[in-house]
């Protein structure tokens, strides 16, 4: 019997995140030597577990030449074999493998993030917590290399703690688990960053949208994407609203 996506979505995930790990443990070399041959590895192992099980689905990767027959494809899988390259090499915990699934009457219907090092997988496949109590005062996530302007802003507005990571899927895993509220991105970024980590969060009842409130397409033509806002209903239109006022006042 054929595996379903959502198990699929998991178990490619994990099982290439064992494999980075494994890598990482073993090398001797440099850091940035490691983080291009772990985006090999494991566009090398995603690859291939899609096209022997998933062989008429189409792929989208970080990792890959971008074949714009995926435009149109009724399925494609979205990839980012590493996202957080920079904090692998580093030995950070960090990091993640992102596998989910659009289709083109739905939208996303699968994913997974793997983080391997903290031994944690966010799937569809999986019972995922649901939205937390917001925490006080309200933790938001950034990116640790170009963390937005904007937030700033809305922190000092509404009294948040700022706390940057790597990896979109870590941000948005620390935002599923609790450990934060809100994953606030803007500046630009792409479809693999992001398309598992929306899935899993939609999947557990999380407001996921563009930092403006309008909802966020995949399979674009250009995967280029503008921004993100993921974090419990219940703090989202503080949160919009707060990003409107700091955005209109530039």
């Amino acid at each position: 019997m054929e595996t379903a996506d959502s198990e699929l979505a998991r178990e490619l995930a994990e099982q290439a995140g064992q494999r980075l790990l494994t890598l990482r443990n073993a090398w001797t070399g440099d850091q940035k030597e490691l983080g291009k041959a772990g985006d090999r590895l494991s566009q090398e192992y995603l690859a291939a577990g899609l096209a022997a099980r998933r062989p008429h689905d189409s792929v989208l990767s970080e990792e890959a030449i971008d074949d714009k027959k995926r435009l149109t494809a009724d399925r494609v899988w979205i990839i980012d074999p590493l996202d957080g390259t920079r904090e692998y090499g580093e030995g950070r915990a960090d990091w993640a493998v992102h596998v989910a699934l659009w289709e083109k009457a739905q939208g996303l219907t699968a994913g997974a993030v793997a983080l391997p090092a903290q031994n944690l997988t966010l799937s569809t496949a999986t019972e995922l917590p649901p939205p937390h109590e917001v925490a006080s005062p309200i933790r938001i996530v950034v990116s640790r290399s170009r963390p937005p302007s904007v937030v700033q802003e809305i922190g000092s507005k509404l009294g948040a703690d700022i706390d940057p990571l790597g990896s979109a899927g870590a941000k948005v895993a620390a935002v599923i688990t609790g450990e934060a509220d809100a994953y606030v991105h803007a500046g630009g970024f792409y479809e693999w960053d992001t398309a598992a980590p929306a899935a899993v969060a939609k999947a557990a009842g999380f407001h996921v949208s563009r930092i403006n409130g309008d909802a966020i397409s995949y399979n674009e033509a250009d995967p280029l994407m503008p921004d993100i806002l993921v974090c419990p209903p219940l703090l989202a239109e503080t949160l919009l609203t707060a990003i409107r006022e700091a955005t209109h006042a530039d």
